[in-house]
């Protein structure tokens, strides 16, 4: 898992919850059903059957792949619209090229996101490079939906392209597991994402036996998803693993521990923690669009069909 790492994470700052934080309770664990996206590509439904309640700021999440490639299977998006949320694509494994009709793009590869958000609307297209496509190869990663608030639906799209590199590293008090900040803040350390709706976004890799308890604000909600390997989440050590999403109550600090072995695909358990202020509004959810009311949506779908969410470059046929 080549995603952005440090060679010694005990030079790194470390991240502790103070000793009187209440501890966030797990309310749920869910495992993620198995799909396809865009030109078929294999996904995991990480909120799948999840009450929003507990999801909001967030509206969806897929985990892309990870599955290795023959030469010619690669496979990504059709060019589509988007409005009234942001797109989070972060690569952990593989590359990804993004293109969208506002100007937008570029390519990611291992630890490297794309945060899209497509506000009043646009088009875009996600694809593996060619030489992938021709060599086949590991592909892995995670798209996340977040949610505009109903002042923040009609803004501008923008695009930020932001490199591995950038993420803020931290480790846990004992130095057992490396706390990549992707976007938000964890303990006034903060990431290099830039968020319209405030949310703290991390990809935590657990040592073996290794237990992180993190500050966590208590405004707050908070979700755990496993990327790969097995442990427990919260203070009751609830089992999870790779393909589940908990769901954590209500405190001010979060929990998770690595169960002493590991499956042979990955040394440490990998796990994204995410945390959003909730947005509390109605909300319209169809297809590519996610709105405020049914009336918005049916405005989006024909301001698209009118082309007035953009339209695919010249140079893109």
């Amino acid at each position: 898992m080549p995603a952005i790492t440090a060679e010694n994470p005990l030079v790194l700052p470390r991240v502790t919850a103070p000793a009187d934080a209440r501890a966030r309770r797990v309310l749920h664990v869910a495992t993620a059903p198995s799909g396809f996206e865009g030109e078929g590509f294999p996904v995991r439904r990480a909120f799948a059957g999840i009450d929003y309640r507990y999801l909001d700021p967030f509206i969806m999440m897929d985990q892309m792949g990870e599955v290795d490639y023959e030469a010619g299977e690669p496979k990504g998006t059709p060019w589509h619209p988007h409005r009234g949320f942001e797109t989070v694509t972060y690569i952990i494994d593989g590359t990804f090229i993004h293109r969208d009709s506002h100007g937008g793009g570029g390519t990611i590869a291992d630890g490297d996101t794309q945060w899209m958000t497509a506000g009043s609307g646009l088009l875009h297209i996600e694809t593996p490079p060619e030489e992938l496509v021709l060599s086949g190869g590991l592909f892995h990663g995670l798209q996340l939906w977040v949610n505009l608030p109903a002042r923040d639906k009609m803004t501008d799209p923008r695009y930020q392209d932001i490199r591995g590199g950038s993420v803020r590293l931290l480790t846990s008090g004992d130095g057992g597991a490396l706390l990549r900040v992707i976007a938000g803040e964890l303990d006034g350390h903060e990431g290099p994402g830039v968020t319209h709706t405030p949310i703290t976004m991390i990809h935590a890799s657990v040592s073996p036996g290794a237990e992180i308890t993190l500050p966590w604000r208590p405004d707050f909600n908070a979700l755990a998803y496993g990327l790969a390997g097995q442990g427990f989440a919260g203070a009751e050590r609830r089992p999870f693993g790779m393909g589940q999403s908990v769901v954590f109550g209500d405190g001010g600090a979060l929990t998770v521990r690595a169960a002493e072995e590991q499956d042979s695909r990955s040394a440490n358990f990998e796990v994204v923690l995410l945390g959003g202020l909730p947005i509390r509004e109605p909300m319209a959810h169809y297809g590519p669009f996610v709105m405020n009311s049914h009336a918005e949506l049916v405005q989006a779908f024909d301001d698209f069909k009118a082309g007035r969410l953009g339209a695919i470059p010249a140079d893109a046929h």
